[in-house]
């Protein structure tokens, strides 16, 4: 892969944010994960990720609702650091600075996109001569949705939704996303999905009908149609307030509502600029919203400044 050569102010990677537009849970696995079928869609909420010479590894953070990363071996940019460094050797410590945009806690892959940035930020500024696959290894060791953070665009997750394939989509896509000042926990909406099925058969997960018709179409009313969380429900059992987010951003026109992942963040597909922006002050004036973003997709993946 490309290499940066480190300098005093070390090397800098970008990782996008996402929304899934297709989350379909199967069943538990013996692991405790579920088995799933996943389409992401990297967007242009990103973070950046900072890596400079240090005696130890450490962490700093800057940027929306960051005081809620943790700035300790429990950060996952940290732990890609510690592992990238296990696996080629490296005795050197390094000083990651996390820049972030994509909300913390929000059911867009934020930790994952800096865990991302971090591999390749770190790997850059080692110089360990790892490939892209390399890499790709280690993020799927870090994480479900880190392998994602690395490639970008639109594809589909199987398996923990570590496995991708490349989706055969057309078209960019307008996006509005409405932030909450409370994050909700990955484990627990999973939990609570499974206390919402409890003594149902929950059958082994497909990609809904239709659906990669509409992305190869780059039809985005068939894509707003189509968009589709098993996970939602959930998410709105443990914040009911994501119901009347949703029910405002829909009485607005959005081609699309869903809860984005896990959430508590929620996505709207829009027809163009002018009705994101109608969207955004329809979502901000009503306080169905503490925060919203405007954003577009797809975009690349993890990438070196």
């Amino acid at each position: 892969m490309t290499t940066s050569h480190p300098t005093a102010r070390g090397v800098t990677a970008r990782a996008p944010g996402k929304v899934n537009l297709a989350l379909v849970v199967g069943p538990l696995r013996d692991d405790g994960f579920h088995e799933l079928v996943n389409v992401f869609h990297a967007v242009s909420l990103v973070d950046d990720v900072t890596a400079t010479p240090a005696d130890d590894v450490s962490v700093s953070v800057e940027g929306v609702h960051s005081e809620g990363v943790p700035r300790d071996a429990t950060n996952l940019a940290v732990r890609a650091a510690l592992l990238l460094a296990e696996r080629a050797g490296v005795d050197d410590g390094v000083h990651l600075h996390i820049k972030k945009q994509i909300p913390v806690a929000g059911g867009m892959a934020g930790g994952s996109a800096d865990a991302a940035a971090a591999l390749l930020a770190c790997d850059a500024l080692w110089q360990t001569g790892m490939s892209r696959d390399d890499l790709a290894g280690l993020a799927a060791e870090l994480g479900s949705d880190v392998p994602f953070a690395l490639v970008g665009g639109t594809a589909v997750g199987t398996g923990r939704g570590e496995r991708l394939t490349p989706a055969l989509a057309r078209g960019e896509y307008e996006w509005v996303v409405a932030l909450s000042e409370t994050g909700l926990s990955t484990p627990v909406v999973y939990g609570e999905l499974d206390r919402l099925r409890t003594g149902r058969d929950v059958p082994a997960p497909t990609v809904p009908d239709g659906f990669m018709q509409a992305l190869r179409s780059g039809d985005a009313e068939a894509l707003g149609e189509a968009l589709e969380n098993d996970l939602q429900p959930a998410a709105c059992s443990l914040a009911p307030a994501l119901e009347r987010t949703l029910e405002v951003g829909r009485e607005y026109g959005a081609l699309g509502a869903m809860v984005s992942g896990s959430g508590p963040t929620v996505a709207f597909l829009v027809r163009d600029h002018e009705q994101a922006l109608d969207i955004s002050v329809a979502l901000t004036a009503s306080g169905a919203a503490d925060d919203v973003r405007r954003c577009r997709g797809p975009v690349p993946g993890a990438r070196l400044l």
